[in-house]
């Protein structure tokens, strides 16, 4: 069956099919998210260690390695690498990308509960995470209050700020830069211990017990049955000092007896610094799949309500990686539409007829708008990628438009109706059309079936690439020749010009002399690749 003819025949069903398409790629974009690059899952696993005060050397041998050997025998494994710090430990396990993440993750967290036991006792539990590559910070902002100190502003960041960031829809997580933690210090007087016949260390063991819940069971509290909790819980440095501290004869004291409690900060071990002066600030970071746009957006409006509820707090933004996707972002749209007009433009210089142009020129949005659907069912996001590939497309999606309609229009110099034209035309030109396009198609969507990591990015260039030109065909056999039948009128033939009749005359002589033509073709051939050595 003609599908063309059949869209010539029935209109109606073609412009729904096209209206619809359209529809649904106009609300695809605005639900698409904008990011600089795709995000891609690499199967890498990150295992943390720590072991406080224990040196590179004893952590390399009593934990690096025993890790390194439980994950050497690990199906799919292809790398190990080792970072080994005083101490803490990191040990990444890279994986063939043809194995499943979430399977690494288990056979990582298997492989360390297998030898756990032969890891030192006071090794801290360890870590294991998937690497993701969009957890690098894409904000930055210094804080500052005249009226708090650095011990209050850290604090109101880790509260305050923190809980309304984490709100915002995509934001991943935020951390502080800068600053200082709070820490209740216990300074022991040795005397009072040694008087009183106790040691550091009983002290040490009970204080251990401190902020912590557990479940007592249940209890019949009249006639009905509750839930019973044991709180050893304090909120203040004042608190602690008043607790009870057993002796080993039954005596018991309170610890400010023996020890001065305070309240106060840790060790400061790093410093944020902004225009060479120390800063309090917080990085955030993107969750995956988020659109970083959107999430400096929301970031941008929660701190303007914040900054109204405290007039005098200052932020300054430090670092903003939102800020180049953006203009990535309109920066490829404006070239996308760029190279549109100058399409149609084109177009229009050598159909010279308003009609066939407006004809041609319908299949541009209507082969990039629907794609934008596909992209969005299939998860992609309008990155540098996609934007790329319609980039590249764009002059290629009216090919078989311009064909169809010029072909249309040599038939209407011979005298026939714009109906006959569109009929004969196309079935004249069918098979070369769909040839041509899926020739197009087998040069780009291998891209999208590329082995390793840049296969990883270059699936949604493929694959958009592909979709992009399938549509084009659709609109060139389906819309084109409907929209010739019906909006042009009949033409007379005219003119040929004048560049035409020296093309015409070259194209002549080529087919004359074949064989001067193959010599001429293959000196050019050998000469361009001769040329290869000396790009730069």
């Amino acid at each position: 069956m003609n599908v063309s003819a059949w869209s010539i025949r029935n209109p109606i069903p073609a412009i729904l099919l096209f209206a619809l398409l359209t529809l649904a790629g106009l609300m695809a974009f605005r639900a698409m998210k904008i990011q600089q690059f795709p995000d891609i899952d690499l199967p890498m696993v990150v295992v943390n260690a720590g072991l406080p005060g224990a040196s590179p050397a004893q952590l390399e041998t009593e934990v690096a390695r025993k890790l390194e050997n439980a994950f050497a025998n690990l199906q799919g494994l292809k790398h190990i690498y080792t970072k080994v710090q005083d101490g803490s430990v990191t040990v990444t396990a890279e994986f063939r990308l043809e194995k499943n993440t979430q399977t690494a993750l288990d056979d990582v967290r298997a492989a360390i509960s297998k030898i756990r036991a032969d890891l030192p006792q006071d090794v801290r539990e360890p870590t294991v995470n998937k690497l993701v590559l969009s957890g690098s910070p894409i904000l930055t902002y210094a804080i500052a209050m005249p009226d708090m100190n650095e011990k209050e502003l850290s604090w109101f960041v880790d509260n305050k700020i923190t809980k309304a960031l984490l709100s915002v829809r995509g934001v991943g997580s935020l951390t502080r830069v800068g600053g200082v933690s709070r820490q209740v210090n216990v300074a022991l007087d040795p005397d009072k211990l040694l008087a009183l016949n106790v040691s550091a260390g009983e002290i040490s063991q009970q204080l251990r017990q401190v902020q912590q819940e557990a479940a007592g069971g249940r209890a019949d509290i009249g006639g009905i049955e509750q839930s019973v909790r044991t709180i050893a819980t304090v909120q203040t440095a004042e608190q602690l000092g008043q607790m009870e501290i057993a002796l080993r004869d039954g005596r018991r004291i309170r610890l400010s007896e023996v020890a001065e409690v305070s309240d106060g900060v840790a060790e400061q071990r790093s410093a944020a610094l902004l225009d060479g002066k120390p800063v309090v600030g917080f990085e955030i970071v993107r969750s995956l799949g988020a659109s970083s746009v959107e999430v400096e957006d929301g970031v941008t409006k929660v701190l303007a309500e914040l900054k109204a509820e405290h007039a005098k707090m200052e932020i300054t933004e430090a670092f903003n990686f939102v800020e180049p996707v953006r203009e990535n972002y309109t920066g490829s749209m404006t070239l996308l539409f760029e190279g549109a007009a100058l399409a149609v433009l084109v177009v229009w210089l050598f159909l010279r007829n308003a009609r066939a142009t407006v004809v041609a020129a319908t299949a541009l949005p209507l082969a990039v708008i629907p794609t934008f659907a596909c992209m969005y069912f299939m998860g992609f996001t309008l990155n540098v990628v996609t934007l790329l590939s319609l980039s590249l497309v764009v002059g290629v999606l009216v090919d078989d438009a311009i064909v169809e309609i010029e072909n249309i229009m040599r038939h209407l110099e011979m005298g026939k109706t714009p109906y006959q034209a569109a009929m004969e035309a196309a079935d004249e030109i069918g098979l070369a059309v769909i040839a041509t396009t899926f020739t197009l198609i087998a040069v780009f969507l291998p891209t999208a079936f590329m082995s390793g990591v840049p296969g990883k990015f270059f699936v949604q260039f493929g694959w958009t690439a592909a979709i992009s030109v399938f549509f084009s065909l659709v609109v060139a056999r389906m819309l084109t020749p409907m929209m010739a039948a019906y909006i042009l009128k009949p033409r007379v033939a005219h003119k040929i010009p004048a560049w035409v009749e020296y093309y015409s005359g070259w194209a002549s002589y080529c087919l004359k002399h074949r064989v001067k033509t193959m010599i001429g073709a293959t000196i050019f051939f050998v000469g361009a690749f001769a040329l290869v050595p000396l790009l730069p």
